[in-house]
């Protein structure tokens, strides 16, 4: 038919029809057995990651997942532990952070290629305001209560220790308060941070003082950290002792202790905007008006009271500013790296130190805390230690620790001012303690430690062997009281001596006993000397005349 479309062609042969017969049988089983091994191989179950005693794969992504996995893993299992001791979920999430930058091999060292020195600051003298006294009424005053002095051979409080005469640093502190209110006229708000281990003892003691407000508004308690085992990573496991697998997580706990215990929260719906934060051994920081005024009128949210260095506070944390922001920075002696010690060290560069006297904006703080899912990013200190401090031999252990200092970095627009000598005289070893019960400080009409006008603004430098580093070993070398170093420079103790009353130091004195046996220095005036033999005495032997 014209115009009809021709019929299709055949459909060309299949390759079974090619191949013949024989031929496809054999293909088709080999692609039945295909298919069945390409299904088994899709249906079966991942293999598990391999453990951690397994050799990861050297140099190739794959190996990266695992890795990852065993640290989440890790963090977890802090986690849990740290959620069965009760902890809050605000320390939870400080030790996490911290704990990620312990993991992500992010350097903790702060080296001199990241800062510049702070070249001037305003000075508290030269500060022009008209203090406020109503900015009190939205004013706490905090003291940091939680050491308990184990470096000094104590086991309680170290506030507890007998600082003049017989008044130790709380009553000290709490007279300070009861002044202070008089002084303002106003009901100055004063709290307390402990930890666990000082907390009874402290409440206790300032029972007595009915003046202070009671437990609930007197004290919120510092959280402890999980020590991290050096050799995985992991949490660490001391069954002889399990206190020994926690320890305390630096004074930059305060931030997520506030948080975690609800006292920021309280603070905040009392009305209250500024908190001066302060440690329990510096009785030279009291409440400033002239400082907290200043602090308000800046709008700054955090300031921090610095003083100039000298060499005896070489070794101690300085004030810096970021080489790229040109932000306030704190770097601690354990954040320098060894080859920038010498630099770190030199008081001339680096001019200021951090007193810890704090002044914080809490709406500031709360904000920071939202803007960051609760916790705040504060510069990581890795201390290496071992799981048992008195066992050398034991797990050596990471301790992940803070400075509330360091807090100064967190804030856009954090401020410092410079203080006199006269608001720090902390003491954080017997040398401290020494100087503090001389007559190189005098107490104040309200209560405060500070140093002798005669002094200039300088502490004596004092060294002293191991002999005296506890405070049982002091009082034994000191019977009698401490020696005048209102004139002394520097004094430097080497060797079992036993001072008697009257004695006088001047200039730079070394007293020095290598026989091994305890001699006695007798009373007098010893001036730019070094005593090593005569005029001390064996006191079993020989007892001068009066």
């Amino acid at each position: 038919r014209v115009g009809a479309c021709p019929p299709p062609p055949p459909p060309p042969p299949t390759l079974l029809e090619t191949i013949g017969a024989p031929a496809a049988l054999s293909l088709s089983l080999i692609l039945t057995v295909l298919v069945m091994l390409l299904a088994s191989w899709v249906l079966a179950p991942p293999k598990p990651a391999p453990s951690s005693s397994a050799a990861p794969s050297s140099g190739t992504a794959a190996a990266s997942a695992p890795v990852a996995s065993h640290s989440s893993d890790k963090a977890s299992a802090f986690e849990r532990k740290m959620r069965a001791e009760g902890l809050s979920p605000a320390a939870i999430a400080a030790f996490k952070y911290n704990y990620g930058v312990l993991t992500s091999g992010e350097s903790t060292m702060i080296s001199e290629r990241d800062i510049k020195p702070v070249d001037s600051l305003p000075t508290l003298s030269s500060l022009k305001v008209e203090a406020n006294p109503t900015l009190l009424q939205k004013t706490v005053m905090l003291k940091l209560n939680g050491g308990l002095g184990t470096g000094m051979g104590l086991d309680k409080a170290k506030s507890l220790l007998p600082v003049k005469d017989t008044s130790t640093f709380l009553d000290l502190i709490a007279m300070q308060v009861a002044s202070m209110r008089e002084q303002f006229k106003a009901d100055l708000a004063f709290m307390l941070m402990n930890s666990f281990s000082t907390s009874a003892d402290t409440l206790s003691y300032l029972a007595k003082y009915k003046h202070l407000p009671a437990k609930d508004d007197l004290e919120f308690v510092q959280n402890k950290a999980p020590k991290v085992l050096a050799s995985d990573l992991s949490p660490a496991s001391w069954p002889a002792d399990k206190s020994h697998e926690w320890c305390p997580p630096g004074h930059g706990d305060l931030y997520p202790a506030l948080l975690g215990s609800g006292t920021l929260d309280r603070l905040l719906a009392k009305g209250f905007k500024y908190m001066f934060v302060s440690n329990s051994d510096n009785l030279g920081a009291t409440m400033d008006l002239q400082l907290l005024t200043h602090f308000a009128k800046s709008g700054a949210p955090f300031m921090m009271e610095v003083a100039e260095r000298t060499d005896a506070d070489k070794k101690g944390g300085h004030l810096a500013r970021d080489a790229k922001s040109g932000g306030l920075l704190l770097r601690e002696s354990a954040q320098c790296p060894d080859e920038d010690e010498k630099e770190f060290q030199n008081v001339g560069k680096y001019k200021y130190f951090n007193t810890n006297n704090l002044w914080v904006d809490l709406v500031a703080l709360k904000a920071q805390f939202t803007k960051h899912g609760g916790m705040l990013p504060l510069p990581v200190i890795k201390n290496s230690k071992t799981v048992d401090p008195r066992d050398k031999k034991s797990p050596k252990v990471f301790q992940l620790e803070t400075a509330m200092g360091s807090a100064i970095s967190c804030f856009d627009g954090a401020i410092a001012v410079c203080i006199p000598r006269t608001r720090f005289a902390p003491v954080k070893t017997c040398a401290d303690l020494l100087a503090l019960r001389s007559d190189a400080y005098v107490m104040t009409a309200d209560h405060r430690l500070e140093l002798a006008p005669q002094r200039n603004g300088i502490p004596p430098t004092i060294k002293l062997d191991d002999g005296y580093k506890f405070v049982d070993q002091l009082d034994k070398a000191f019977p009698d009281g401490p020696p005048s170093l209102i004139g002394c420079k520097k004094l430097v103790i080497e060797g079992p001596v036993l001072f008697a009353s009257g004695v006088i130091f001047r200039g730079n004195v070394t007293v020095c006993n290598k026989s091994g046996k305890r001699l006695m220095l007798p009373r007098g005036v010893y001036a730019d000397v070094t005593v090593d033999g005569s005029p001390m005495y064996d006191p079993d032997k020989f007892q001068p005349k009066p």
